[in-house]
């Protein structure tokens, strides 16, 4: 679960195995020969299509969405050593627009964060999370969540999340607990693939707070 993100987060240096493809093809034992790991890059200046950053924000704010927090427990203390919750690191936790259902069979959702966001390290050495999904009510909740630095759980209620132990916000009306499946590189983001480990629609009649055009606002039937 875990050693996709743990991979990503090791240096670029490690190595991987493979088999040569003639080796295979006569049939005789397959000999592992090592393979360099591609290096990560940004994209070059001639790659770049001749786009304004403002009007890409600008446009693509026209694409109305739901508003989550995603969260991850605390780093406990080395063994032998065990903590009750509470009393293990400080748990980590961001505000996230871009959360998506990805797979019904396994069930799989989706995230993506910044490359350079200083919470995705915590959420990745933890290798779970918790998305909760905010109601109509919780903007000042989200934007708590938003903000860089900081305890963002000060005087937040929460509850571990029965299987990761990942921070399940009080008040919300759903929540979905995952372990980390997959991370896959996008551009300057990545994309966290989670595995759903429980989830549940606390209520089903609260209405969803949704972000467009840079508000906050609600759905109306």
């Amino acid at each position: 679960m875990a050693a996709t993100a743990v991979r990503y987060l090791r240096s670029v240096g490690a190595t991987a195995t493979a088999a040569a493809p003639d080796e295979a093809d006569r049939g005789t034992p397959l000999t592992a020969c090592p393979v360099p790991r591609p290096g990560l890059r940004a994209v070059r200046d001639d790659e770049r299509a001749p786009l304004d950053p403002a009007e890409f924000r600008r446009v693509l704010g026209s694409f109305a969405s739901g508003v989550t927090v995603i969260t991850a427990p605390g780093e406990r203390p080395a063994p032998p050593q065990e903590e009750p919750h509470g009393e293990q690191g400080a748990p980590a936790g961001f505000a996230c627009q871009s959360f998506a259902s990805l797979s019904l069979d396994p069930p799989l959702v989706a995230f993506m964060i910044a490359r350079t966001s200083t919470t995705w390290p915590r959420i990745a050495r933890a290798g779970v999370f918790c998305v909760n999904v905010l109601g109509a009510e919780q903007g000042e909740l989200c934007r708590g969540f938003a903000v860089r630095g900081g305890d963002k759980f000060a005087g937040v209620g929460w509850t571990p999340a029965p299987v990761t132990g990942s921070p399940r916000l009080d008040g919300v009306p759903a929540w979905i607990d995952c372990a980390i499946h997959a991370v896959h590189t996008g551009g300057d983001h990545l994309i966290v693939v989670g595995r759903v480990q429980a989830l549940d629609a606390v209520r089903d009649d609260a209405a969803p707070l949704l972000f467009h055009r840079g508000a906050f606002g609600r759905f109306t039937p």
